[in-house]
C-alpha cells in the first residue's frame, strides 16, 4: 500500500516517498465543533521579536515514520539548545484560537414584557457555535556536516554546501528522493548563505517514548529577515498549497512585503442553515476569493491580542503555552502578545519568491467571521409580532443573496436549502400571526 505525505511548504523532501504524493498539512478547526475546513494544508507558527525567531513547524504527515524527513534552509548553524520538539497541542490551540468564526444571535421577543418595553433595551443573545536509516554519514568536501544532534525522537543535521549539486547529490546518496525542480531553489539559498536543518525521525527513540504521531520541531534562531522559505516546498508540489501562518510579535499586526494583502470577510449575514454546514461554506467562500483575486494573495483572517478574544471559538493560549511556542519576552513589564493569522493559497507561478513579513504598529481587532441571526419563535400577542412577520422575506433574501455573492453558489440553490418559496415564504407560515379583538370588545365585558 502506497503511503501519503501530507507535509510542510518548508520541508523539502521525504525518504523514499513517491513524489507525486505530496500534499499540504490537515487540520482547520470552527467555531461550530472542530470540523475542517481546508483538508491539505501547512501550518507554520512563527514568534518574532526583534531579530529573535521562533519558528514551529507542525506535521501532519501520514505513512510509515521511517520514510518522514524535513530540510529546512536555515540562517545560520543551530546549536542543539536552538531545536527543540514541541507539544503537538500548541499548534493546534493557536489554530482553534484564530479560526473563522460563526457567530449567532437571536432575534428579540417583538411583544417584550412591560417592563423590558419601559427603558431597558433587549440585546440579542450571542451564541458561539460560534527511507532507511542511515547510522554512518560519509563527509564530502562539497558538503559539510556542520552539526549532529539526537533531539528526541529526531535525528537532526545541519549541513552546507558548495553547491546544490553537490548537495542534492549528497542528500540522494544518502536515502533522498530529490526532485530534479529543486536544484535552482538550493542554490539560491546556498548563494544567501544559508544552511540546511535535516531531521528523520529514530524509530527506537520514538517506540521508547510511546509516541503515535510526529510532534512539531521548533527552532529559534536571529535573523534580520523576517521571511518563510516556502519555495523549497513547491519543489516537491503537485497542485495549489493552502498555507496557514500563525504570527506572534510583541506590537502588532504582521503583513506581507512582497505579496498583495488582503483581509478575508469580516462579517457575512447567513440564512441559518449555515450553522450545519459551515465547513463547506467557508470552504466555498475562499475558493470564491481565490476566483476574484487570484492565487498568490495573502488573507489576515484573524489580529486580536492574545489576552482575550470576543467571540471566542477557544480560550486564548494562556502563559505556559506562550512560552513554549516562544513567546520569550512574557516576564517583561507590561508585556504585551498579539497573533496574526494569514492564509495563502499558491503554486509555482503565484508564488516566486519567498514570504517576506513585516510587524506593524497596527493593533486594531480583526477576525473573519459569519454572522446567523436566529428568527424569534414564540407566540405572537401584540401588532408588533405582524410587523416583524412581514419582515421576514426581504430579510432572508438579503441573507440568501449575501451568501450566493460570498461562496458564488446560486440563488436559488440557497433559496432550496433555506426550504423557503419564491415569496421567501415557509410552508403554512402566516405573514399575520397576531389578530387581535376590535379595539372596543373588551370595553363593556363583564
Amino acid at each position: 500500500m502506497r503511503s501519503r505525505l501530507s507535509w510542510s511548504l518548508l520541508a523539502l523532501l521525504a525518504v523514499c516517498a513517491p513524489l507525486e504524493a505530496a500534499h499540504a498539512f490537515c487540520g482547520l478547526y470552527v467555531a461550530s465543533g472542530g470540523a475542517k475546513l481546508f483538508n491539505h494544508r501547512s501550518q507554520v507558527a512563527l514568534v518574532r521579536d526583534g531579530d529573535h525567531t521562533v519558528l514551529t513547524m507542525a506535521s501532519d504527515y501520514e505513512g510509515d515514520p521511517q520514510q518522514f524527513a524535513l530540510v529546512v534552509p536555515v540562517p545560520v548553524v543551530l546549536k542543539r539548545g536552538q531545536i527543540h520538539v514541541g507539544d503537538s497541542s500548541l499548534v493546534a490551540s493557536l489554530d482553534a484560537y484564530s479560526a473563522p468564526r460563526l457567530v449567532e444571535y437571536d432575534d428579540p421577543d417583538p411583544c417584550p414584557m412591560p417592563a423590558v418595553a419601559y427603558g431597558l433595551a433587549m440585546s440579542a443573545t450571542r451564541r458561539l457555535t460560534s527511507s532507511k536509516r542511515v547510522d554512518v554519514i560519509a563527509e564530502d568536501s562539497a558538503v559539510r556536516v556542520e552539526a549532529r544532534y539526537e533531539v528526541d525522537e529526531y535525528d537532526v543535521l545541519i549541513l552546507s554546501a558548495d553547491d546544490s549539486g553537490a548537495l542534492l547529490t549528497w542528500l540522494t546518496a544518502h536515502g533522498y528522493r530529490v526532485p530534479m525542480q529543486a536544484g535552482k531553489v538550493v542554490e539560491s539559498y546556498l548563494k544567501q548563505g544559508m544552511k540546511f536543518f535535516v531531521a528523520k525521525v529514530d524509530l527506537r527513540r520514538r517506540a521508547a517514548r510511546g509516541l503515535t504521531q510526529l510532534r512539531p520541531l521548533q527552532i529559534a534562531y536571529d535573523s534580520p529577515r523576517f521571511m518563510l522559505p516556502v519555495r523549497l516546498g513547491m519543489a516537491n508540489a503537485d497542485g495549489p498549497q493552502e498555507l496557514f501562518v500563525y504570527a506572534v510579535t510583541r506590537q502588532g499586526r504582521v503583513e506581507p512585503v512582497n505579496y498583495r494583502s488582503l483581509k478575508a470577510p469580516e462579517s457575512v449575514e447567513v440564512p441559518e442553515f449555515v450553522k450545519g454546514d459551515f465547513a463547506s461554506v467557508w470552504r466555498a467562500a475562499f475558493d470564491q476569493l481565490v476566483a476574484k483575486n487570484g492565487m498568490g494573495v495573502v488573507y489576515t483572517e484573524y489580529a486580536w491580542d492574545m489576552t482575550w478574544c470576543d467571540p471566542c471559538p477557544s480560550p486564548p493560549l494562556n502563559r505556559d503555552e506562550q512560552r513554549a511556542l516562544g513567546v520569550w519576552w512574557l516576564d517583561e513589564p507590561n508585556a504585551s502578545v498579539f497573533v496574526t493569522r494569514l492564509h495563502a493559497r499558491y503554486d509555482r507561478a503565484s508564488f516566486p519568491e519567498d514570504l517576506v513579513l513585516q510587524e506593524t504598529a497596527d493593533r486594531t481587532n480583526f477576525q473573519a467571521k459569519v454572522v446567523v441571526r436566529n428568527e424569534w419563535q414564540g407566540d405572537a400577542k401584540c401588532e408588533n409580532a405582524n410587523a416583524y412577520m412581514r419582515s421576514l422575506p426581504a430579510r432572508r433574501e438579503r441573507e440568501a443573496a449575501s451568501l450566493a455573492e460570498f461562496t458564488g453558489w446560486p440563488v436559488d440553490r440557497v433559496r432550496t436549502r433555506m426550504g423557503v418559496s419564491t415569496a421567501w415564504i415557509r410552508p403554512g407560515e402566516s405573514m399575520k400571526p397576531y389578530n387581535p379583538a376590535e379595539w372596543w370588545s373588551k370595553l363593556w365585558a363583564k
